[in-house]
C-alpha cells in the first residue's frame, strides 16, 4: 500500500454530478493533489446534497452519472497519475420513502422478509403492539388523525403490480399474504383465476416463495384485465367512508409495521437509527451476510482499480468497529491481485472517528489514521494563547449573562439529548443489561428501573465518544475512559445505587455475571448490552456537544469545530509536537485537515476568532461597545423579543468570521449577500440550540425577533454604528488571522500524513456551517490564478486577494510530489526557538536519507505585528535576539520555498532573518 501524497475532498451531487469533476482533473494534478477523495456515490436518496442516506448498496447514484461517469473520471485520473479515495457509509441507510428495496421487503415480508436481519430491529420488544413488527414512525400526524384525514391512502402500483399505503412521499406495502382482503373487498363474479389465487393466499401454511409466486400471477391478471377490480378494491378502503376507514385501519394492522406519528420514535422505536434521525437506519453490518452485501458493489470497483482506498463514516455506529476494520482490510487484501497492472496502489483506508484529548485510535483496527479532525483540533489549539483562559470564560461570562460553565453546560445538554432525542435508545440499552441480571441467581432481583438510573448517569459522564470492550473484556484505554465515568456516576448518585453501577462495571467490560443457561446465551446477550450501550454513548456525544452546546457556549467560537473540546483553549508547543511525533510514529498516513464537509466554521474564520485569545482586553471592549451600539436595535424590535446576551454574542463572533475581507460597513449589495447565508446559519443554530426554539416545536416569534435584528445589523440605516465596528473589528484582526492561516498551511503540508484540501479553500475560506461550506466552487477562477500564481513570498503584499494562500498551498502541494519520501517517511524532530520571542514561534526538521526539511513559523503574533503596515508579516526588529536552534548535522544552505531564496541555516540562526519574507519558512536541501 502507498498512501495518497495529498488529497482534495469533492462533494458530489446533482448539480456537481462525476461528469463535472473530469474537466478539474488536470488543474488539482498541476496543484500537486494526488488523489479525489469523493464523497458517497453509492445510490442515495434522491435530491440528497450529501451522499450519506443510501438506498442502494448496488448501484452508483444515476443523480451523479453512475458507473459510465465513474469510469469517464477514472479514466481522466488515470491520464495524470492520480487515484480515487472513495467514502463509504456501512453504518446505516436512508429509509422511509419509497426508494430502498431493501427496507420495503422487510416492511413487506416483517420477519419472513430476506433482510429481515440487515437492519438493527428487535423483533421481540417489551412493547407486545410491536412484537413482530417494524414501528414506521413517518406520519406527520397521530395515526388516528391521518386515518381520518385521508392522509394514509390503499394505492396500486401498476408498474411493479403491488399494492402499497402511501402518505405523502413515503410508501407501505401490504403483505401479500393479505391481498385477499383487500380484493376481496371488490366484486369477484367476473374474476376467473383471481378467486383461485386468493383462495391460495388464505392458506397461512403457505411458504413464502409460494405465496411471492401467487402475488406475482395476480399481477399478470390484474394488468391483462383486472383494472376495474383494482379500482373497486381501493374505494373499498376509500378513508372518506366510515366502512373504508374501518376496512383500511384493520388491513393496517395486519401488517408487519405499525404505523405512527414521527414524534412517537424517541419513546418506542424499535430499531436503530444513525443518531436521532429517523430517517436513517442502522445496519448490522457486523453481521457476514450483511457486509458482504452492503460492500459488494464497492469491493468490485476496488478490484477493477475504479477506486484505490476508503474513507469509512461514523465508524462509531458499528457495533464491533475493530472487527469491521480488520475484515475490510483482509477483504481489499485478498482483492489486492485482481486489481489492474495500471492502477495505483491501493488498500488506503481511513476512519471517521473523533478523539477526545489523549485519546488513540486502537492499532489494532489496521487502519491507516482517522480523517483529521484530531489534526484540525491540534492545529486550531496551537494557535491560540492559553493565558487567554480566564479571560475569554469572564468575557463569555458576563456579555452572556451566564455564568454556567462548560462543563455544566455539556452534562445539561447530555441530559437533555438522553431525554428528548434517545428514549428508545435508552431504554434499549437498560433492557438489555436487565437481561444480563436475570441470568444471573445473584443479581436477577436487580430492576430495571435502578439499572436505568444507573446506566443514565453512566452515559451522562462518558468522557468520549465510546468505548470498544466486547464480552473477553475491555483495553486499558477503554478502562481509563470508563473509570472516568463511574467515579462521575458514582458521585450523582444515591448511594442505594452503588452496587448497580459496579455491576454495570462487570457487565459492561469486566468479569461476566455466573451463567443460569450455557455459556454460548449467557455471551450473546452479554454481547448485546455492551453493543447497545456502546452505541448509545457515541451519539450522545455528538448530537450534546456538536449539535448543541456547540451553539449555545461561546467562550470563542473558534474552539467550537468538530473534533474540538470548547474547555480546551490551546496547546503549548511542546504538546503539539509531541502528538505529531506519535502521529508520525503509530499513524503517519492519517489524514490532516482543516476544513471539511462537517466544519461548524470555515478554516480561515477560525484563524481570524483565534486572534481574540491574544488580545482579550481589546476584545472585552469592542464586545462592551457592539452591545451598547445595539441597544436601539432591540428596542426598533417592537413587540418582537430580541435575541438573548448569549445568541446576540454568539452572533457577533459569527459576523466577524464570516466578514468578506474587502466589505465595507455600507457595501449594500454585499452586505445582502452575507445577511442571507448568516440568516440561515442562525436559523439552525438557535434550533440546534434547543433553548428558545428547536427543530421540533420551533418558536417563530423568537426566530422572527432574531432574523430582524439581524436584517437591522447588515442592511438598515439603524444598523449603520454596528456594522462600522464589526468591519473595523474585523479589520483589526485579519491581518494576524492571515498570519495563522498561513502557519497552518505550512505545517498541515509539512508534517506526518497526508494533507487534505476540501473543495474550494484554497482560496481564503469564511464560510459557516453546512449547507453554506457546500456553495458551490468558482473553479474557474482557481484555475486562472494557479496558471498565473508568483511565489507565496510574492503574493504576500496583496495577500486580501487570497493569492498568497493559493500560492503556498501549491507550492508545499509540488514540493511534496517532488519529494515523496521525504514527506512521506522522513523523521520528525522538534527544533528549539530561544529569545523574547521565542513563543511566538514553532519550529521542526524532518530527514529522509540525505534529504532535509526545516520548517519555522510563526504563532501568536498580534502584538507583534505593525498595525500601520497592513500585512502578516512581522517586522525583523520585534524578533530581535530570538534565534532558531539547529543541530550541527543539519545545518547548511537551503532553499526557502515560501520566501523563494536561499537561506544559510548556522546552529543558531536569527529567526528574523528566516522569516523576513514570509511568516512561514519552509525550508529544503534535496539532492
Amino acid at each position: 500500500m502507498t498512501a495518497p501524497r495529498a488529497t482534495v475532498r469533492l462533494q458530489f451531487h446533482r448539480e456537481f454530478p462525476l461528469d463535472a469533476a473530469i474537466p478539474l482533473v488536470d488543474y488539482f494534478a498541476d496543484l500537486g493533489i494526488s488523489h479525489i477523495y469523493s464523497s458517497p456515490l453509492l445510490t442515495s436518496r434522491p435530491g440528497s446534497r450529501h451522499g450519506y442516506d443510501t438506498v442502494d448498496h448496488g448501484t452508483l447514484d444515476p443523480e451523479l452519472g453512475g458507473e459510465a461517469a465513474l469510469r469517464r473520471l477514472v479514466t481522466a485520473l488515470r491520464a495524470r497519475g492520480m487515484g480515487l479515495i472513495l467514502d463509504i457509509v456501512p453504518n446505516h441507510m436512508g429509509v422511509g420513502g419509497a426508494d430502498n428495496p431493501v427496507w420495503l421487503d422487510v416492511l413487506e415480508w416483517g420477519r419472513e422478509s430476506t433482510y429481515r436481519d440487515f437492519f438493527d430491529i428487535d423483533w421481540s420488544p417489551a412493547d407486545t403492539r410491536l412484537s413482530g413488527k417494524v414501528m414506521a414512525p413517518f406520519l406527520d400526524r397521530p395515526y388516528g388523525e391521518a386515518l381520518k384525514a385521508g392522509a394514509i391512502r390503499l394505492d396500486y402500483d401498476t408498474a411493479r403490480g403491488i399494492f402499497h399505503f402511501r402518505h405523502h412521499d413515503h410508501v407501505f406495502p401490504v403483505c401479500p399474504r393479505q391481498y385477499g382482503d383487500v380484493l376481496g373487498a371488490a366484486s369477484l363474479d367476473r374474476q376467473g383465476g383471481l378467486a383461485a389465487e386468493l383462495a391460495f393466499l388464505e392458506d397461512p401454511a403457505r411458504p413464502k416463495a409460494d405465496v411471492q409466486a401467487a402475488k406475482e400471477r395476480i399481477a399478470l391478471i390484474l394488468t391483462r384485465d383486472g383494472a376495474q377490480i383494482a379500482a373497486a378494491a381501493l374505494e373499498a378502503f376509500d378513508p372518506r367512508a366510515d366502512a373504508g376507514q374501518a376496512r383500511l385501519h384493520g388491513l393496517l394492522e395486519k401488517q408487519n409495521y405499525r404505523l405512527v406519528w414521527w414524534r412517537a420514535a424517541n419513546d418506542e422505536l424499535n430499531w436503530r437509527r444513525f443518531f436521532d434521525i429517523t430517517g436513517l437506519a442502522g445496519v448490522k453490518v457486523e453481521r457476514r451476510e450483511v457486509f458482504d452485501t452492503v460492500h459488494a458493489l464497492v469491493f468490485q470497483l476496488y478490484a477493477e482499480g475504479l477506486i484505490d482506498g476508503l474513507r469509512i463514516d461514523h465508524v462509531d455506529g458499528i457495533a464491533d468497529p475493530g472487527a469491521y476494520c480488520r475484515q475490510l482490510r483482509r477483504k481489499l487484501g485478498a482483492l489486492e491481485i485482481r486489481r489492474p497492472q495500471d492502477a495505483p496502489a491501493g488498500g488506503y483506508v481511513v476512519v471517521e472517528k473523533i478523539l477526545h484529548a489523549g485519546e488513540t485510535m486502537p492499532a489494532a483496527w489496521q487502519m491507516d489514521g482517522t480523517t483529521g479532525y484530531d489534526f484540525m483540533d491540534e492545529v486550531s489549539a496551537l494557535l491560540h494563547d492559553p493565558s487567554a483562559d480566564d479571560a475569554l470564560e469572564k468575557i463569555w461570562s458576563q456579555a452572556a449573562q451566564d455564568a454556567g460553565t462548560y462543563a455544566g453546560q455539556m452534562e445539561a445538554a447530555r441530559r437533555q439529548i438522553l431525554r428528548e432525542g434517545f428514549g428508545a435508545e435508552m431504554n434499549t440499552a437498560a433492557r438489555a443489561l436487565h437481561e444480563v441480571a436475570q441470568q444471573d441467581l445473584d443479581t436477577r432481583d436487580i430492576t430495571l428501573a435502578s439499572i436505568r438510573r444507573s446506566l443514565r448517569e453512566l452515559v451522562v459522564a462518558f468522557p468520549v465518544y465510546r468505548t470498544y470492550a466486547d464480552a473477553s473484556g475491555r483495553s486499558a484505554q477503554d478502562w481509563t475512559y470508563f473509570s472516568q465515568a463511574l467515579a462521575q456516576a458514582r458521585r450523582r448518585l444515591a448511594p442505594i445505587d452503588h452496587p448497580v453501577l459496579d455491576l454495570l462495571d462487570r457487565w459492561l467490560g469486566g468479569e461476566a455475571p455466573r451463567a443460569l443457561g450455557g455459556d454460548t446465551e449467557q455471551a450473546g446477550t452479554r454481547a448485546y448490552a455492551i453493543a447497545k450501550f456502546q452505541q448509545l454513548t457515541a451519539p450522545i456525544a455528538a448530537k450534546a456537544v456538536e449539535d448543541t452546546v456547540f451553539y449555545r457556549y461561546a467562550r470563542l467560537l473558534s474552539r467550537n469545530e468538530v473534533g474540538s473540546d470548547p474547555g480546551q483553549l490551546a496547546l503549548p508547543v511542546r504538546a503539539f509536537h509531541a502528538l505529531a511525533e506519535a502521529r508520525g510514529a503509530q499513524f503517519p498516513n492519517a489524514m490532516l485537515a482543516t476544513a471539511t464537509h462537517d466544519h461548524k466554521r470555515g478554516e480561515d474564520s477560525r484563524m481570524r476568532l483565534a486572534v481574540l485569545s491574544e488580545i482579550p482586553q481589546e476584545w472585552s471592549l469592542a464586545l462592551a461597545d457592539l452591545l451598547a451600539a445595539a441597544e436601539p436595535l432591540r428596542d426598533a424590535l417592537g413587540a418582537l423579543p430580541a435575541p438573548t446576551p448569549a445568541d446576540e454574542v454568539i452572533l457577533y463572533q459569527t459576523l466577524i468570521g464570516a466578514w468578506p475581507l474587502d466589505l465595507g460597513p455600507e457595501d449594500g449589495g454585499r452586505l445582502h449577500g452575507l445577511l442571507e447565508r448568516v440568516a440561515s446559519w442562525q436559523i439552525k443554530a438557535l434550533r440546534e440550540a434547543k433553548r428558545h426554539t428547536n427543530w421540533v416545536f420551533p418558536n417563530t416569534d423568537y426566530e422572527a425577533g432574531c432574523d430582524s435584528f439581524l436584517r437591522l445589523i447588515l442592511t438598515d440605516a439603524r444598523g449603520k454604528a454596528v456594522r462600522a465596528r464589526l468591519a473595523a473589528l474585523v479589520q483589526r484582526l485579519a491581518p494576524a488571522g492571515a498570519l495563522n492561516t498561513l502557519t497552518q498551511i505550512a505545517l498541515k503540508y509539512t508534517l506526518p500524513g497526508v494533507p487534505d484540501l476540501y473543495q474550494g479553500t484554497e482560496f481564503w475560506d469564511f464560510s459557516l456551517v453546512d449547507p453554506d461550506n457546500r456553495r458551490p466552487v468558482d473553479y474557474r477562477a482557481r484555475r486562472a490564478t494557479l496558471a498565473r500564481l508568483g511565489t507565496p513570498a510574492a503574493c504576500l503584499p496583496h495577500w486580501r486577494d487570497g493569492r498568497v494562500k493559493h500560492s503556498l498551498i501549491a507550492t508545499l502541494l509540488r514540493a511534496r510530489a517532488a519529494h515523496p519520501d521525504l514527506f512521506a517517511h522522513g523523521s520528525y524532530l522538534p527544533l528549539e526557538v530561544t529569545g523574547p520571542a521565542a513563543n511566538q514561534a514553532i519550529a521542526f526538521a524532518r530527514q529522509n536519507g540525505a534529504s532535509r526539511l526545516v520548517v519555522v513559523a510563526n504563532r501568536l503574533c498580534a502584538g507583534l505585528l505593525d498595525p500601520t503596515a497592513d500585512t502578516p508579516r512581522v517586522p525583523g526588529d520585534a524578533l530581535q535576539d530570538t534565534a532558531l536552534q539547529v543541530p550541527a548535522e543539519l545545518a547548511g544552505a537551503y532553499g526557502d520555498l515560501a520566501g523563494d531564496h536561499t537561506v544559510a541555516l548556522a546552529e543558531t540562526t536569527p529567526l528574523a532573518a528566516l522569516l523576513e519574507r514570509m511568516p512561514v519558512a519552509v525550508l529544503l536541501r534535496a539532492p
